[in-house]
């Protein structure tokens, strides 16, 4: 087989012939030109091109040329061997001449094999009888693209407006890698947003930033072979923080003399926004001010009787002038003018004319006509009543509450409507409360029965319904102090003989923060019940009428047990509120008492099981009941605060809480205490994380006043979950040029488990600060707490360390120290006689529904109503629980609403409207409870 050199060696044999006869002795190497004769040399219609070896795939190189008899390629400056070319010979339809085509195949290997100053490269001759021509030189190169970048984008964190510039080198390769942008994972066109630009060298800028520029962006290189990105680099747009303008001044909150105050400012001009500082400077600026105190106004004495009239009566005047109110004070209560007949009666007038005895006539026609409606109207509501009763309509389940009097009177009577006593007008004290009126037709009766005993002290006055009752709060008659003593706690003194005594009882006397050995208060107890009350921290009893046997009276007791409770939970149990203890233990009430039991849990169902347990008298624990529970033997009713439980057996209880998830929250009491320290220079924070219950904040209270510490912000609420991270508290902006902190003592972490099983122990961080000079006196920081990815609350302190010049802050939002203990009436917000009425109504089952179910509905008690069933009087038991409930707010309008709904429901006639009838006087003894 030829090579390429003899092939062509014979195909021009004639011209080496030529040379020879002219003497010329040329070598066997093939001739880089041939001489010329006229025509066209070959002309190259497809040259090689430069090429890319992928992985082990080989590559073909082709060459075209015309007119050309022979075709051959050259690789790095030697003659590829003939058998390696594929030839396509063709006939040019134009010109007739010959088009010659060539291929090869250029391997991985061979380019390996190469070890030259310059690329593998190939090269195409094409000869023809004129002569010979090249091509250009085709490159053969083994593509690949290496897999880490030279320079990965690096995240950023930058102003709003303020320009990113993101730098990314591609990994080397062969050909070179093109880079492309992502933001998000979808690519970034910058033909199609003025504001970025790519072209740069393979970088990212971007001129203006905003935040929808915030993102993960990856730079993305490819060429032939692969794909590579780079590290994500994560892009933060954040906005710093900006005062909005201040608020206008408050009012000065001292109504008389020197006070302060204050003006706000919020950090929303803008909020920051994606880690932005926050605003520098203080959100709150105080000022001293001063009032001028109120004068309230007195009267002058009486003027001299004027001359008597013709009408037989003379005036004297008096003006409130001694001294005139000013600056906001009280104008005088009472008359300015009085009257009264100057001839004691003796003086007659006569009717002089006929017109005046047809006037007087008349009236007399008018007044009759009015009693004859009036009876007749009150006859015909009696035959129409549902119940069968002659003495209230249904405006007592349905009716408003109206301003009436209550009269007292000096004798007693045996009837309970009577309308021909004569009232002692000389005493009188009007009360008066809101109550929402509404007196359909369909008017129900209220049960007479036994109920409505002689009642002998007081007169009420009521002129559309006896509802009226249950919107007055009698508190301000009947909360007189009781007067001390002891008596005996058997059955052999009756309460009547207590009674005797102006029901006086012994009453453990409280101040308004107790020591820690005195949380709990006494009280002797009879057939009339009661309500017992630890001061300040939340837990309460409530003995209801009859739960105690008449004839008999007993000391009960009530008492928070020390900080160290003998529970002790099992992980991840938590103790949600304090451990109270009633008694005595040995004795049981004939009707279930009421118990509530603050806790620090917000209540949800989905994240909290919350058990009830009891401490036997071996000292060990047992569940009585789940809240969630159906049962019959207790009744647990949760309150976003407090636990109300009703109970037959007195002894030592308290609440337990099983997380159920990780979103159970606990709710914590966050509260800042300051004083100074031995070191007059030292002023000593003392930040307390409590559990939020009155109780709980009251040990720290007395702790702090050991201590003599001062609060200095109000409380905050924080709601710190179970999902086991940490809680962190530090101090904040301090005033750099006047107090210091030691280093690295600005911030303190508690861990999740000191925090959420503290077990009812307050728990505290200190903070030492120091004043650079004795003659700074204000301080204003900061205190952050907040729990690692959860809530966060920022306490404002802005106080003066002088303790004559710092402003007080309350303890407490109900100081019930006053009323430790309260028998009789005077525990109740309803009045036992407008009581009596509603358990005789509701007790009763009735066609239309209205009986104690539609009572407990109407009162959010909708579970465990099996509980009620099994009561000898379940309204009853339903009025204690909402006793219990409002012993703060004593809202009386929610049990008139709820009366007023199911009378509205059920009402025949409900577009009729009624003339407002005064009904006779009701007359209700102190002995039935008003």
């Amino acid at each position: 087989m030829l090579t390429p050199e003899a092939a062509v060696s014979v195909v021009f044999s004639s011209c080496r012939c030529c040379s020879e006869a002219d003497g010329n002795d040329n070598s066997e190497a093939l001739p880089e030109s041939i001489p010329s004769a006229p025509g066209t040399l070959p002309h190259f219609m497809e040259e090689p091109d430069d090429a890319y070896i992928i992985k082990s795939n080989p590559i073909v190189l082709r060459c075209k040329a015309m007119p050309a008899m022979q075709i051959f390629f050259k690789c790095n400056g030697e003659w590829v061997h003939q058998n390696e070319h594929v030839s396509e010979e063709s006939m040019d339809e134009t010109t007739g001449l010959k088009v010659r085509e060539v291929f090869i195949n250029v391997t991985r290997q061979q380019v390996e094999d190469f070890h030259g100053p310059e690329d593998y490269w190939c090269q195409c001759v094409a000869w023809s009888h004129l002569g010979t021509s090249k091509s250009r030189k085709a490159s053969v190169r083994i593509a690949y693209l290496r897999k880490n970048f030279e320079q990965d984008p690096q995240g950023k964190e930058v102003p709003i407006e303020g320009m990113i510039v993101l730098h990314c080198r591609p990994p080397e390769g062969v050909p070179a890698a093109e880079v492309e942008w992502l933001k998000n994972e979808e690519p970034i066109d910058s033909n199609l947003d003025e504001n970025i630009d790519t072209r740069a060298d393979h970088n990212l800028i971007i001129r203006q930033a905003r935040l929808s520029d915030s993102g993960n962006y990856t730079c993305m290189a490819a060429n032939i072979v692969a794909k590579r990105r780079s590290m994500s680099a994560t892009v933060v747009v954040y906005v710093n923080g900006g005062w909005s303008s201040w608020t206008e001044w408050s009012n000065c909150n001292a109504r008389c003399g020197r006070g302060w105050q204050k003006r706000s400012r919020t950090c929303t001009n803008p909020a920051p926004l994606n880690g932005g500082a926050f605003c520098e400077g203080m959100s709150v600026q105080k000022i001293t001010c001063t009032s001028l105190c109120p004068v309230d106004g007195n009267w002058e004495v009486w003027s001299e009787w004027s001359v008597c009239s013709p009408e037989c009566e003379h005036l004297r005047v008096r003006e409130c002038i001694a001294p005139a109110p000013r600056n906001g004070g009280k104008y005088c209560e009472g008359l300015s003018q009085e009257s009264e007949n100057c001839t004691e009666g003796l003086c007659i007038q006569d009717i002089e004319t006929a017109s005046d005895i047809a006037l007087y006539s008349g009236l007399g026609a008018a007044v009759i006509a009015v009693a004859v409606l009036v009876v007749g109207v009150t006859l015909y509501r009696r035959s129409q009543s549902e119940y069968g009763v002659d003495v209230i309509d249904s405006s007592a389940l349905t009716g408003g509450f109206q301003t009436f009097n209550f009269k007292t009177v000096r004798q007693g009577n045996s009837l309970l409507l009577n309308s021909s006593m004569q009232p002692d007008l000389t005493v009188s004290r009007t009360y008066s409360g809101p109550i929402c009126l509404q007196d359909p037709m369909d008017k129900e009766l209220m049960t007479e029965s036994s109920l409505f005993n002689p009642l002998s002290d007081i007169k009420v006055k009521v002129q559309s319904s006896f509802m009226v009752s249950l919107g007055v709060t009698e508190r301000a008659e009947y909360h007189g102090k009781a007067h001390s003593g002891t008596f005996p706690h058997g059955n052999a003194r009756g309460f009547g003989t207590i009674q005797a005594r102006n029901k006086a009882a012994y009453i453990q006397n409280l101040s308004s923060i107790s020591t820690r050995n005195e949380l709990k208060t006494t009280a002797i107890f009879g057939h009339l019940g009661g309500r017992l009350v630890v001061p300040n921290t939340g837990v309460s009893l409530l003995v209801p009428h009859g739960a105690i046997p008449e004839e008999s009276s007993w000391e009960i007791y009530l008492a928070i047990n020390p900080r160290e409770s003998s529970l002790q939970p099992e992980d991840p149990d938590v103790l949600l509120g304090p451990e109270v203890t009633c008694g005595p233990s040995d004795v049981s009430v004939s009707s279930p008492f009421a118990l509530t039991i603050p806790h620090c849990a917000e209540v949800n169902s989905e994240h909290w099981n919350i058990h009830l347990k009891k401490r036997t008298q071996q000292g060990k624990w047992e569940e009585v009941m789940s809240v969630e529970e159906e049962t019959t033997s207790c009744y647990c009713l949760l309150d976003p605060y407090a636990c109300h439980i009703l109970l037959n057996s007195f002894g030592t209880y308290a609440l337990i809480g099983e997380p159920i998830s990780e979103c159970a929250v606990r709710q914590l009491k966050v509260a800042v205490f300051g004083c100074l320290s031995c070191n007059s220079l030292d002023y000593n924070l003392r930040v307390y994380c409590m559990d939020n219950t009155p109780c709980a904040f009251q040990e720290v209270v007395l702790d702090e006043r050991l201590q003599g510490g001062q609060l200095l912000d109000e409380p905050k609420l924080l709601h710190f979950k179970g999902n086991t991270f940490s809680l962190q508290i530090s101090v904040l902006d301090i005033p750099p040029f006047l107090w210091r902190i030691k280093p690295f003592t600005a911030c303190q972490e508690v861990p999740f488990s000191r925090v959420w099983c503290s077990n009812q122990k307050p728990l505290h961080c200190a903070f030492s600060l120091e004043r650079y000079t004795p003659a700074t006196t204000q301080l204003s920081c900061k205190i952050c707490v907040r729990q690692v990815k959860g809530h966060e609350q920022i306490l404002q302190i802005q106080t003066s360390i002088l303790e004559n010049e710092r402003e007080t802050i309350a303890f407490f939002a109900h100081d019930d120290s006053n009323f430790p203990a309260q028998m009789g009436a005077k525990a109740f917000k309803i009045p036992y006689s407008i009581r009596q009425r509603i358990c005789a109504t509701f007790d009763t089952p009735n066609a239309k529904g209205k009986d104690w179910q539609m009572l407990a509905q109407k009162n959010s008690i909708s579970r465990n109503l099996s509980y009620f069933a099994t009561q000898s009087s379940p309204s009853a038991v339903i009025l204690d629980l909402w006793e219990a409930r409002h012993q703060h707010d004593g809202d009386l309008d929610s049990l008139a609403c709820a009366l007023e709904e199911i009378g509205r429901t059920h009402s025949k006639i409900s577009d009729m409207t009624e003339t407002e009838i005064e009904e006779p006087d009701f007359n209700y003894s102190r002995q039935n409870g008003l």
